[in-house]
């Protein structure tokens, strides 16, 4: 997927106002709306500067663009960074429909499965409320099992008097739920667009992401460890400590253990407020020590001799 520079395609610096991109893109649609314009490839062109548009008049999508920096040349190959849209506090909501006949660099940065693809309009009326925002944040797997505070630094894009976009922090402290899982949402009430008619302040909605774990993935309520077992371990049982998220416990490793077998620990996963909690399932890793010594080496020629195995023996039955 190549970047798309969109300053560039509306001839614009990044550091033009936001009435200097209202004024560009009335003078390219007029140089390249298909219906009128005699240019070479004007459907095209005129797609590019929609698209480009499109993210450069909302500050908001704009202010997250500029988070890329300007070290991105057009037409370089590009993957969204790890925690694009971390934190970015935003409040219109933008569904998969607005991405229609757009490229695959504007979904990849703000389509539904993005930190931008989901939100809350403001609700309409008199005295009417002002908007909710949404923000992605991440929370450690420990927190998300035990609960508890935690600060978060958010990123609010805000139109300045002079026609700028800036980007003001701002922090807070939330209280995380024990048992909250990936994709929820934590409500904080008041804490979003103040109402423009005397209503009341709009909600701050935080979706929950998890901070990569060292050990654990996640799936819903459930976590998966893979367990690295010696060969002899594995050969012939043992009883291993092994890391939950409530503490370490003791677990029976079968003789015979494969690689890839997995085994399931009941109720050892995320907890649940109303109902069972989720499991922690086990996958054995086999981990075969180096012949790095002679006296290593010793041992592995001995097996060698002494074990008539041939891990390839189904081979002549397939």
């Amino acid at each position: 997927m190549d970047f798309k520079d969109y300053y560039q395609i509306m001839g614009l610096e990044r550091s033009s106002s936001q009435d200097e991109i209202k004024r560009a893109y009335r003078k390219l649609a007029r140089k390249y709306h298909p219906d009128v314009s005699k240019e070479p490839k004007a459907e095209e062109k005129f797609k590019e500067v929609q698209e480009a548009y499109e993210v450069l008049k909302d500050p908001e999508k704009r202010a997250a663009y500029d988070q890329l920096g300007s070290r991105w040349k057009e037409g370089q190959e590009f993957r969204p960074p790890p925690d694009w849209g971390q934190g970015f506090e935003h409040s219109r909501q933008f569904s998969g429909d607005d991405a229609a006949g757009f490229s695959d660099f504007f979904s990849s940065l703000f389509g539904t499965r993005t930190p931008f693809g989901t939100g809350r309009g403001s609700q309409q009326g008199f005295a009417a409320s002002g908007q909710d925002h949404v923000a992605r944040i991440q929370v450690r797997l420990e927190d998300a099992y035990r609960g508890g505070q935690q600060t978060i630094e958010l990123k609010s894009p805000e139109l300045a008097a002079d026609g700028h976009v800036v980007v003001k922090p701002r922090t807070l402290r939330v209280n995380i739920p024990a048992g909250v899982i990936e994709g929820q949402q934590i409500r904080l009430v008041g804490q979003g667009s103040p109402s423009s008619s005397g209503g009341r302040a709009g909600d701050l909605y935080l979706e929950v992401g998890f901070a990569p774990h060292p050990l654990f993935t996640v799936e819903g309520r459930d976590v998966t460890l893979t367990l690295p077992i010696a060969p002899w371990e594995a050969a012939l049982g043992d009883t291993l400590k092994v890391p939950t998220l409530g503490g370490s416990v003791d677990m029976r490793i079968p003789a015979g253990a494969r690689a890839g077998q997995k085994m399931r620990l009941k109720g050892r996963g995320l907890p649940a407020p109303n109902g069972a909690a989720g499991d922690q399932y086990i996958v054995f890793k086999i981990v075969v020590p180096p012949a790095d010594s002679s006296r290593a080496r010793e041992l592995y020629e001995q097996m060698k001799k002494d074990l008539p195995f041939d891990p390839r023996a189904d081979w002549d039955a397939a």
